[in-house]
Formats: structure tokens, sequence, C-alpha cells
């Protein structure tokens, strides 16, 4: 029994060394990140590149810290239509085209089940705090730079 009890301890050591460092609030998901420039603000956006975590995006979370978001990266460029279903917090979406020019944004409200539409295509999605587009002084119109490894969706 003293081997069994030493191996568990020994094998939730080895998973504790081995996991990542990061609380839980700044990466829910689980999803790899990227550090992305809007505005004048740093943030750390998490990568939704395929059809499961586009599908999931922010749903069933209570919060999100500052500076943090998700960038929804799609194979090809087409109108996007985003919604709320099961999303708790208020978010500011920004609708990007393939070379990062802000097409269109809005702010969605909690569980809203209404349809928001990018209102041209657009190849990005990302999903902010509600009231972080007005902090960043970010416009319609403005080029934004996509991370060299949130560019394209990861096979």
């Amino acid at each position: 029994m003293n081997r069994f009890v030493a191996a568990v301890v020994l094998a939730l050591g080895v998973c504790l060394l081995g996991c990542d460092a990061k609380p839980a609030t700044q990466n829910q998901g689980g999803l790899r990140t990227v550090s992305m420039q809007i505005g004048d603000k740093p943030f750390t956006l998490e990568v939704a590149d395929n059809e499961f975590n586009q599908e999931h995006g922010l749903m069933q979370r209570d919060s999100m810290p500052d500076l943090h978001g998700m960038v929804f990266v799609f194979p090809d460029e087409a109108e996007r239509f985003f919604y709320m279903k099961n999303t708790r917090i208020p978010l500011d979406i920004l609708f990007l085209d393939h070379n990062g020019k802000i097409v269109s944004t809005a702010t969605m409200t909690p569980y809203d089940l209404s349809l928001v539409p990018s209102n041209a295509p657009a190849k990005y999605a990302i999903e902010l705090n509600a009231g972080a587009i007005k902090q960043t002084g970010v416009k319609v119109g403005q080029t934004l730079k996509i991370p060299d490894d949130a560019r394209e969706p990861k096979k």
C-alpha cells in the first residue's frame, strides 16, 4: 500500500510540475493564447480556431480578466453572425477582414439570442469585455496587426 501512495504522490507531483502556472481565470477555456495590441493596450487573447471552440466561445464564464479576450480565426472571409447563448458576461466584438481592418464593432448583452452581424466579410472576430473598445480608442476602418500565430486556423 505504501508503494501505491508513493506512486500517486509522485504522479501528482509530476503533473503539477508540468501544468501551466497561469491562474485558471486567465485562460478558462484551456486554449492557446496570443498577445495582441489593440489600440494602446496589450491584450492576451485565447485563440478559437476550430468549429468546436468557436461554437463554445466564452460561454459559461462568470468573468474575464481585464485586457483578455478571445480571437476567432476563420478559414475564409465571409459575413459572420454572433450571439450570446449561455454567455454570462457583456462583451464588445470587433469584426476584422483578412488584412486586420476593423469592418464593424458591437456591444453584446448576456444571454441575448439576437444575431450580431459583421455587416461586411470578416475573417476574424475579437471578443473583449464590454467597454474595452471605448477604452482602446479603436474605430471602424483602422487596421490591427493580427499575430502571426493567429492568422490561420491550426490544423
